[in-house]
């Protein structure tokens, strides 16, 4: 049995974006919260969810990210392709140590936004010169791309105040 050229590439394209559904090294993100944008009647509502993770090979630093989520009919089956606006802030939150070497633009995390081909990427970076890591978020679709990206940089910085700082938990309603 012979299968077409065009047939052939559909399925390795779509083996390709199935590998886009597992994250990369890092664990699930923690949710944060999820704000409504956009009421729906009968449907869930658009909303954005802010998301927080740690990166899996640089102890001592957590991102911020914060995607919109589809609503409607679609998004209540999980079928919608969702948008590539995407923004994150990183920060240093502890003493900073390396677990192991890496290259430059390292998959921190990875996530699907749409059925099978479209995928959010968090990606990290050295700028060797300022010792800063440097962290990148966009999504990337398998035939067009987005140029629509985040960036948030971490100053590699001593750590050690003898103040005990407060908790933000403890402020929340």
């Amino acid at each position: 049995m012979r299968i077409a050229p065009q047939f052939a590439a559909v399925i390795v394209a779509a083996l390709v974006g199935f590998a886009g559904f597992a994250p990369a090294a890092a664990a699930e993100p923690d949710l944060i919260f999820k704000k409504s944008t956009v009421w729906k009647f009968l449907t869930p509502d658009d909303k954005l969810a802010t998301y927080g993770i740690d990166d899996p090979v640089v102890d001592g630093v957590a991102c911020h990210y914060t995607v919109p989520e589809r609503g409607g009919v679609k998004g209540m089956l999980g079928v919608a392709e969702e948008v590539s606006d995407i923004s994150i802030a990183c920060r240093q939150i502890g003493p900073i140590s390396f677990k192991a070497k890496f290259e430059q633009g390292d998959v921190v995390y990875r996530e699907s936004r749409s059925l099978i081909f479209k995928k959010m990427q968090i990606v990290r970076g050295c700028d060797a010169k300022r010792n800063v890591l440097v962290y990148l978020v966009y999504t990337d679709k398998l035939i067009d791309g987005s140029p629509k990206n985040s960036t948030s940089t971490v100053p590699i910085m001593p750590w050690g105040a003898t103040n005990e700082a407060l908790r933000c938990a403890d402020f929340l309603k």
